[in-house]
């Protein structure tokens, strides 16, 4: 699954959707990497997202947001997960055209579930429910607009949601198994 014509999946979608638990066990089945734009932007800043929010402002974390996604679709072929909002750059958006990308659509009674809205997450520090259906309202169409297949969260288990995904874009599994698997991990993309 390697090889210079990109990711081989990409997941977009909100807090609490599972982005970084669905991306792994997907690179673990398909046999290949696993990368986090998330986890890139806070090792190159050298510190927490939230931090860089306090310290530097949204629009600073945005334009790191952006090189980010734009390097790691250029250098990684495996599975991708982007924060939640890096699909509000129109840039990012035009980059993920013709990319197998993912929406992972989850409800927001299912991310309080997984993520609970205590965790410091800079966009829904003040009312996080109300906050994050704000930027459902904002963003679902920029999911849709960029996403081959739209994959419900609800009800599912991370081993469900992955075998979903495979399915969708079509994807064989090279490792791993389809046992059943009720962990949920917290998902910590703004």
């Amino acid at each position: 699954m390697t090889g210079p014509t990109g990711p081989v999946a990409v997941l977009v979608g909100p807090p609490g959707a599972g982005k970084s638990t669905i991306g792994a066990l997907l690179a673990e089945r398909l046999g290949t990497g696993y990368r986090d734009t998330d986890a890139d932007i806070e090792r190159t800043a050298g510190k927490p997202i939230p931090e860089i929010f306090i310290d530097e402002g949204e629009p600073h974390f945005r334009a790191l947001e952006r090189q980010a996604v734009r390097a790691a679709v250029a250098e990684h072929s495996g599975v991708l997960a982007l924060g939640g909002g890096a699909v509000m750059d129109p840039d990012t958006r035009a980059l993920l055209k013709g990319l197998p990308v993912v929406f992972l659509d989850v409800e927001l009674a299912d991310a309080v579930r997984r993520v609970g809205l205590d965790k410091p997450r800079p966009l829904l520090a003040i009312n996080p429910r109300q906050r994050w259906r704000e930027l459902m309202e904002a963003r679902r169409p920029l999911y849709h607009e960029v996403a081959r297949a739209v994959v419900a969260t609800g009800d599912r288990t991370p081993v469900q949601v992955a075998e979903a995904v495979l399915e969708a874009l079509g994807l064989p599994r090279t490792t791993g198994t389809t046992a059943p698997d009720t962990t949920q991990s917290p998902d910590t993309t703004q």
